[in-house]
């Protein structure tokens, strides 16, 4: 019996190593792994141990005896109608639960279980046989319904921490498929590629008899989500978007643009990649520390009106190394059931940072909390709470200067009593010595 439990905690723990940078990559077939040969290599480079499998194929899974066989999953099957294996909407919905991380590819025949899946982070892709088509911002080669698009820069979410680097480093898109729709009610749904404001998405070759789906720069070429537990899904309706054909192609716009030698295409592949998979952007909480002014160790509990020191050190993953945080937005509440304080907490050194406050006059149990929230990061997010006690008996003031004329009233009321009582009991006296006489 010992010997089993044994048998079962190793095969845990191996699985649980194992999941450590492995990534499943499931293709319509395997002519994809060659024709995106290039994308599958860089991610390879970066330590990334890839199973590739058919995406209906029926040994899928992606945990055992509890535990996450992978870290993260790429969907290149835009066809697929249904996952093989245990695979389907609700295992995939509760790995991204778990952590998990998500790259798709769609097209213009995107199959419904993708799109049931993606409705459930938050897009929705335009119905089958669809292309974002643009009749003035097109690539040369594309003779026909326009649906190969030159994408400029300008159209890039406005973030290096998602794209690697300035968007206006980066040279115009290739794109080809369908359009998408995000919940913009939705603050954790992140427009990453939009487009033109000229494109629409629709069924070339059908007379338009209504409004297209999308329209505009409504119109999604490429969203991402980040959980609340900053598990990350990117969604491009683009298969082609991933090949190497575009990604060594040249790009030219066929209304007078410019040429440009290679697309940047694999640049912000390869910048997707790395985010979606937290390689950037990732953020966590080295150490808290606080305490009173002048002290160095936490209290059991502060007193109202102390002067209160509270410490936090950040760190980011970079290029697998965690790194020291800089940053000059990271604000700091002192919250019972609202914040009571608020403050901007001010670098000390790389990584450390630090705010000092007074305690507010009003006792109960408060927490420190640090809630940084910013696109393209992972959320961070850390709470301390602690006890604030009114004044012993022992502490208040015996003076107070507000209070000099109640003082001043009482004792000039006791001195009169005293005057009032010696001039009385003195003409008391002589009354009855008169008498006497």
């Amino acid at each position: 019996m010992r010997f089993l439990i044994l048998i079962c905690i190793f095969s845990i723990f191996l699985a649980k190593i194992n999941a450590q940078g492995r990534t499943l990559v499931l293709l319509d077939n395997q002519v994809i792994r060659e024709t995106h040969s290039i994308f599958f290599r860089s991610l390879q480079e970066r330590g990334y141990s890839l199973t590739y499998k058919i995406a209906d194929d029926s040994s899928l899974v992606l945990s055992k005896y509890g535990e996450a066989l992978y870290e993260n999953l790429i969907i290149f099957a835009p066809s697929v109608e249904e996952f093989g294996g245990s695979l389907n909407v609700d295992t995939l919905t509760q790995f991204i639960d778990e952590g998990g991380n998500i790259l798709i590819a769609g097209s213009s025949i995107t199959g419904d279980v993708l799109r049931e899946l993606t409705s459930e982070c938050g897009f929705e892709v335009d119905e089958e046989g669809a292309y974002v088509i643009d009749h003035l911002n097109y690539d040369v080669t594309d003779e026909g319904e326009h649906t190969k698009l030159v994408v400029g820069n300008e159209n890039l979410i406005d973030s290096e921490v998602i794209i690697g680097q300035p968007r206006s480093k980066i040279a115009p898109l290739l794109y080809e498929g369908t359009g998408l729709l995000a919940d913009t009610e939705n603050p954790l749904v992140l427009s990453l590629v939009s487009g033109h404001s000229t494109s629409y998405s629709y069924i070339p070759g059908q007379k338009i008899k209504e409004y297209p789906h999308a329209v505009g720069k409504d119109t999604l070429l490429i969203a991402g989500l980040q959980a609340r537990n900053n598990a990350r899904v990117v969604f491009s309706g683009s298969l082609s978007f991933f090949s190497d054909e575009f990604f060594t192609s040249s790009v030219e716009k066929a209304l007078g643009g410019k040429k440009y030698e290679k697309s940047g295409n694999q640049d912000v592949a390869k910048a997707l990649s790395q985010w979606v998979f937290k390689e950037h952007g990732q953020l966590r909480v080295k150490s808290v520390n606080h305490h009173k002014a002048g002290e160095s160790k936490p209290p059991a509990d502060y007193t109202i009106m102390d002067d209160a020191v509270y410490d936090i050190e950040i760190e980011i993953l970079n290029k697998g190394k965690w790194e020291p945080f800089v940053a000059n937005d990271i604000q700091l509440e002192f919250v019972r059931i609202d914040p009571f304080v608020r403050t901007t907490l001010k670098k000390t050194h790389n990584g450390n940072y630090q705010a000092k406050f007074k305690i507010p006059d009003v006792y109960g149990v408060y927490q420190f909390k640090v809630d940084y929230d910013r696109v393209g990061y992972t959320r961070l997010f850390s709470t301390t709470q602690v006890s604030v006690r009114p004044l012993q008996h022992t502490q208040y003031e015996r003076f107070i200067f507000s209070a000099y004329p109640y003082y001043t009233g009482a004792f000039s009321m006791m001195i009169g009593v005293f005057l009032f009582s010696f001039v009385f009991l003195h003409f008391k006296d002589d009354d009855k010595k008169s008498k006497s006489d």
